[in-house]
């Protein structure tokens, strides 16, 4: 044996010894495999090595050598995996240290095998037992269906380890589980991840490659789903399940959560913010700014890839699309909305608030619904039934409620006219520019979403209190329910409400407040260093970093203490970039666009 292999030798098995040291647990789980396991691959491995260095010792041992130092660094691996599995975690400093000496033996083990190669390994110590009389070496051969089987299992287990390698550091299968990227990506689309420039970490831990690279707005990247527990079982379910979906080719999927379900994980969603931005979205439009500047100003390359009207796509595209979120009407019916929400006028709605409660005392007094109130008597209306749809659906039932009650026109006064106090007084006097134009200050809230919320809650209780007054109108004239249902007046009224509850259906889809938030005294916040916030192409269709999984019943706006109440998802996160674990570079299905993805859109 040369002196280059013997030192390679001496080190890999010194690598992997420490290896198995550093493996020891004392404790009663899972981790407490990863030593014996270390311990017997490394033993065994040492023991073969040793017998080609005693002299006297013969080639016969090679075939057993080789497939010991092809085997060992993935056997290592796995302990590795195993150590990490349990219910505690490990030490930062124990990972650095048994990923460095895991580096040092798939190293030295790849050396040894070099130096293994038959042409490089001369034969001057065959076994004479195992000389023919012509003085070649006679090799034992096992019998051929043996050898067949053997061959081919060391051969699948060989690739296993392979793929798995490949997986943890160089590539990553993935299939495009929803349409909230769509034109880019379609339903179970395969691509390509490549993980190598984010820095592919060891699995269970923070350690790992360096990333060479860093991302810009517009990157296309896959990254680890927030919104599900980073747990370590989580994470070894997690690892085992991509290994099994790699090697069956995206057929086999084993992530699931504790329903049964498929889970989200990993997620591709494309880069829209980057460290040291503050962000804000309203009516579809991205807007960022950073420490320094006064106001925010829109993102322009967000509107390159951001699809919010699918049903305007080609004829081509849209046949391939399952779901199409809103009708080319529906769109236009909402663009509507917003045009006539940021026109809206604080006086003109202040006069019209102010009737409707004029109007509705006097129907109360009429009705009877003026006897004394009692101290046992609750609100008229909980927390729950200022629910936007609430106030809609049930508007009759409501009215009448309100009109019995003693406190059901105090109660209206408020609810119609609260929100006036937070109005500056100058905005409450005349016309105002709207607010896309409109400084800082004549914002109700100081921004585009907050203001626009306030609006929007506002319109919403102007219609409700159109439909109470006209109801309680029809009321007092004995009308039946089907007369007040086929009344022209209410059938318009309850028309606008349909369009006002369908926004607010949308609302948390198309815009977002601003992140991260103020602190409470007014200053701004930014996405910390080395975090970013991620976003799908298709905004009416993508559950992403806008969203949490959750849905809460929660007021249009914190500046009026009766706001109508919708329900909401809005909790914007930003994502660490040790959770990207890569991004798409080449979609391998469907065939007919089987191609390289493009890349950053600047």
């Amino acid at each position: 044996m040369s002196k280059r292999l013997r030192l390679f030798v001496f080190i890999c098995l010194a690598a992997g010894a420490l290896f198995s040291l550093f493996s020891l647990v004392f404790r009663r789980d899972i981790a407490l495999a990863a030593f014996p396991l270390a311990l017997i691959i490394s033993a065994v491995t040492g023991w073969v090595s040793f017998r080609l260095l005693l002299p006297g010792a013969h080639t016969g041992v090679l075939p057993a050598m080789r497939k010991l130092y092809q085997y060992l660094p993935y056997i290592l691996l796995i302990a590795f995996v195993v150590r990490r599995a349990g219910a505690q975690g490990t030490p930062h400093w124990l990972d650095v240290v048994q990923v460095l000496l895991w580096a040092a033996v798939f190293v030295t083990a790849a050396m040894v095998l070099y130096e293994l190669h038959g042409r490089r390994l001369p034969a001057d110590n065959p076994d004479p037992k195992n000389l023919r009389s012509d003085g070649a070496v006679q090799v034992r051969r096992l019998p051929w269906l043996l050898r067949e089987i053997l061959e081919w299992t060391d051969a699948l287990v060989q690739a296993i380890f392979a793929v798995t390698l490949i997986h943890l550091f160089i590539v990553q299968l993935y299939e495009i589980p929803s349409e909230s990227m769509v034109k880019e990506f379609l339903v179970r689309d395969r691509v390509v991840v490549l993980k190598t420039p984010s820095g592919s970490r060891f699995p269970l831990t923070g350690v790992g490659l360096p990333a060479f690279r860093t991302y810009r707005r517009g990157d296309i990247v896959v990254f680890k789903n927030p919104h599900y527990s980073q747990d370590r079982k989580s994470e070894v379910k997690t690892f085992v399940s991509q290994i099994v979906f790699m090697l069956t080719f995206t057929k086999v999927n084993l992530n699931v959560d504790d329903e049964g379900n498929i889970k989200a994980d990993p997620l591709v969603k494309r880069v829209t913010g980057l460290p040291g931005e503050q962000l804000m979205m309203q009516d579809g439009i991205l807007y960022s700014r950073r420490e320094g500047q006064g106001h925010f100003a829109p993102v322009t390359a967000d509107a390159a890839w951001a699809e919010w009207n699918l049903a305007a796509l080609g004829e081509g595209i849209r046949r391939e699309i399952l779901s199409v979120p809103l009708t080319a009407e529906q769109y236009r019916a909402m663009i509507d909305c917003e045009n006539e929400r940021n026109r809206l006028s604080w006086m003109q709605s202040r006069i019209e608030a102010e009737s409707f409660v004029r109007r509705f005392n006097a129907l109360h007094r009429r009705f009877g619904g003026n006897r004394t109130a009692q101290s046992g008597d609750s609100p008229p209306l909980s927390y729950k039934e200022l629910f936007e749809y609430e106030l809609f659906s049930s508007n009759d039932a409501l009215t009448l409620r309100l009109l019995q009650s003693p406190e059901g026109a105090r109660w209206f006064g408020d609810f119609m006219t609260r929100w006036i106090q937070a109005v500056p007084g100058h905005l409450l006097a005349g016309a105002q520019e709207p607010p896309e134009a409109a400084r800082t200050g004549d914002l109700v809230g100081g921004d585009l979403y907050s203001d626009a919320n306030f609006r929007l809650n506002v319109m919403i209780k102007l219609a409700v209190g159109g439909l109470m007054v006209r109801n309680a109108e029809l009321m007092e004239e004995k009308r039946t329910l089907a007369e007040r249902n086929s009344d022209a007046m209410l059938r318009s009224l309850f028309s606008r409400a349909e369009m006002l509850n369908n926004y607010a259906f949308l609302l948390d889809r198309r815009n977002m407040p601003v992140f991260p938030p103020n602190e409470s005294g007014g200053r701004a916040q930014y996405i910390p260093e080395n975090e970013f916030f991620m976003m799908g192409d298709n905004r009416f269709n993508s559950l992403d970093m806008r969203h949490s999984y959750d849905n809460v019943l929660a007021p249009l706006t914190g500046l009026d203490p009766l706001s109508v109440r919708y329900y909401s998802n809005i909790l914007p996160q930003s994502v660490p970039a040790r959770d990207i674990l890569g991004s798409p570079v080449l979609r391998i299905w469907p065939f007919r666009r089987f191609g390289v993805l493009g890349g950053p859109h600047d």
